[in-house]
């Protein structure tokens, strides 16, 4: 869709990878918005006394998140003069290496201020409240997908906040196997990070002990340069449903002629929609 092309200085700073799709499940989506709906499921199935009819449970419909697609575009102009000097191959490679670039980083950006914002009053969820609280409505009562106490990066909260994940459960109170995927670091904890859960023995320790942690991220290490809050750091699981991406229509990148200034333009325009749905996809603290 874009052009190879190099800067014309010679070279071009090289793009970070697309870390969003490291991140968030992708589907598609056929109209303005779409909307995902949470179905509470059954209770525990209770005894049935002899003779006695059976009992019959509801399943009822819980928060609905809508998800809005926005559409994001931009172009460039290549003048009539500089077409008449030969120079549109020159200058409109040059914009369009540049637009790509444009593009990529806006695609990051969006998707990483769900996470920016995810301890943030206002940006609120389906269940209408933060990405990260301790105060998720359920049919159960409250739930929490945060440490108790805020912590930085450690392996003690680490630990801590993968016994949360493997004590999750459902709407309704029932245990459910969901499991730690990767760790999502800002790059200022990228180092501890890595120490952490890629040490082959237990960190910052003399003890000749396993690094057990470490063996849960399967997923491993991901460093987002676009996350902007440099002592937050996020669990992602296995949880169907968590950060989710709504492609409405692929980037595509389009050329013309303008009459009135006999000028060459080029846009790029992509539609798409972002957010989470189920909080439990992604447990987290924003650090002490």
């Amino acid at each position: 869709m874009w052009p190879g092309v190099k800067a014309w200085w010679g070279r071009e700073y090289a793009k970070h990878p697309e870390y969003w799709k490291q991140c968030f499940e992708v589907d598609t989506s056929d109209k303005s918005y779409e909307e995902d709906v949470e179905l509470t499921g059954f209770g525990l199935v209770p005894v049935k006394p002899e003779g006695d009819a059976i009992s019959y449970d509801s399943e009822t419909q819980g928060y609905v998140k809508r998800y809005t697609n926005v559409t994001y575009g931009m172009g460039y102009i290549v003048t009539e003069e500089a077409l008449e000097d030969g120079l549109y191959e020159k200058v409109s490679k040059r914009r369009a290496s540049a637009l790509a670039f444009s593009a990529q980083t806006t695609k990051e950006t969006v998707h990483a201020n769900i996470l920016n914002r995810w301890f943030t009053s206002g940006y609120n969820g389906g269940d209408g409240v933060v990405g990260g609280s301790a105060s998720h409505p359920t049919a159960s009562g409250n739930q929490s997908n945060i440490l108790s106490t805020a912590a930085d990066l450690s392996e003690a909260s680490l630990e801590d906040l993968c016994v949360n994940i493997m004590n999750a459960t459902n709407s309704r109170g029932l245990k459910i196997a969901i499991t730690p995927k990767k760790l999502l670091v800002p790059p200022a904890l990228h180092f501890e990070a890595k120490r952490i859960i890629e040490s082959e023995l237990q960190n910052d320790t003399a003890n000749n002990a396993k690094n057990v942690v470490g063996t849960m991220f399967k997923g491993g290490l991901i460093t987002w340069p676009f996350l902007t809050d440099t002592d937050a750091w996020f669990i992602l699981t296995d949880a169907p449903r968590g950060l989710m991406h709504f492609k409405r229509k692929a980037g595509v990148f389009t050329t013309d002629a303008d009459f009135d200034t006999s000028n060459a333009k080029a846009k790029f325009t992509e539609r798409f929609a972002c957010g989470h749905t189920d909080w439990r996809g992604v447990y987290s603290t924003p650090g002490a």
